[in-house]
């Protein structure tokens, strides 16, 4: 028997793959990724850009939709046929804004005499301060810092009239573009209460139908948060415009309606907004009033909006739109970058209906579509669960 010689196995071939560290392979594979996500926001970021005229119009429709349609659905639900419903409560709406915009413009013609008088005043103020306050400037000062300007704008004169002629053709077109997305916002916000859970039900169809169910639901409680956001900013706006108008009217300052009015519209972009009319209000009391009645402005701007951050925001809102401060801030800054006002006032909104819907699909595994009313404000947040701020 002959002996057969043995030959030693052949040692195993390692991958190349496996001669790159462990960490690098998973650094690598996380980068990759990081990138795809950076190139799909940068393409959505894109297309919202350059179709901004069509997605700002259809989102404050849908900020209005979720407005009035807890309305159109109650009255749906006294057996008024759904166009009915719908036309009471848009017309009526159409009609208290109206009202709201002639009060206010009235408001404005009339207060303008009373402002032109208390400017005046008020300049003179401001200059005696500036002669005999800490400044200490002579007249002779002054009117050396009034020359220099009155050179300066006759050095830029044509300047300044070629930048008000190209302000009035951008104004044109900017009117027209205006009344093109009011039109559009309009027939949207239409079919948004008319027709809105059928244009839902058909978009949820391009979904898997196993997954079905849990995006409908995710959708219909991020609609809940927004009908929740909606409802609140608008108290929280009355409020803040009521106090502070209340406060200019006591103060003695000119245009204290109008003033109110823009502190209503600014309070629709959190933290900023309100932080933005206060400092015009507080300036219109330093040239028509002087530096004192400024400074009681002031203390009632930050009193009323101190009642705003830590009594209603969290009163109104609850856990139904729970957002962190940060978040908030981040979402307005990148919003005005991306889109300016259109895009701070979207910004908060869309990130409250993305934490309800993120939350719904995180904490849900068999939801039922039916159990859940997307204007009940209530139903923003899953049963028991989700109570963590985004």
């Amino acid at each position: 028997m002959s002996s057969r010689r043995q030959v030693p196995p052949t040692p195993i071939r390692r991958e190349v793959v496996e001669q790159v560290p462990y960490g690098l392979r998973v650094s690598a594979a996380l980068s990759w990724r990081f990138l795809t996500l950076c190139g799909a926001l940068a393409v959505l970021v894109f297309l919202v850009g350059y179709f901004a005229g069509l997605v700002i119009p259809v989102g404050i429709a849908l900020l209005l939709a979720a407005l009035m349609a807890p309305a159109v659905r109650q009255l749906v639900s006294w057996r008024v046929p759904g166009w009915a419903a719908t036309t009471i409560v848009l017309v009526g709406g159409l009609l208290l804004v109206v009202g709201v915009l002639v009060s206010v413009v009235a408001a404005f013609v009339n207060g303008v005499p009373e402002l032109q008088s208390k400017v005046v005043v008020g300049l003179d103020q401001i200059k005696d301060w500036l002669v005999h306050g800490p400044l200490q400037l002579t007249q002779q000062d002054l009117d050396q810092y009034l020359n220099r300007f009155v050179e300066m704008l006759k050095s830029n004169v044509s300047t300044i009239a070629t930048n008000a002629v190209n302000t009035t053709v951008t104004t044109a077109v900017g009117v027209g573009e205006l009344l093109t997305g009011f039109l559009l916002l309009l027939f949207t916000l239409i079919f948004f209460l008319h027709d809105g859970s059928n244009i839902w039900h058909f978009m949820t169809k391009a979904v898997p139908r196993n997954v079905r169910d849990r995006v409908d639901v995710a959708g219909r409680r991020g609609f809940a948060s927004l009908v929740s956001y909606v409802r609140a900013t608008v108290v929280v706006a009355v409020v803040d415009a009521v106090g502070i108008g209340i406060g200019l009217a006591i103060v003695g300052v000119p245009l204290a309606v109008p003033l109110a009015a823009l502190v209503f519209l600014a309070a629709f972009v959190p933290i900023i907004g309100s932080l933005v009319a206060g400092s015009v209000a507080v300036l219109v009391a330093l040239v028509a009033n002087g530096p004192i009645e400024a400074l009681i402005v002031l203390i009632i701007v930050i009193a009323v909006m101190q009642l705003e951050s830590h009594v209603l925001q969290p009163l109104l809102l609850g856990k139904a739109v729970s957002l962190h401060p940060l978040a908030v801030i981040l979402v307005i800054m990148g919003g005005l970058s991306l889109a300016g006002i259109p895009g701070a006032l979207l910004g908060v909104p869309v990130l409250a209906v993305l934490n309800a819907a993120i939350r719904s699909l995180v904490n849900e595994d068999d939801p039922d579509p039916d159990s859940v009313d997307p204007t009940n404000r209530a139903d923003a947040i899953p049963s028991g669960k989700g109570d963590e701020p985004a």
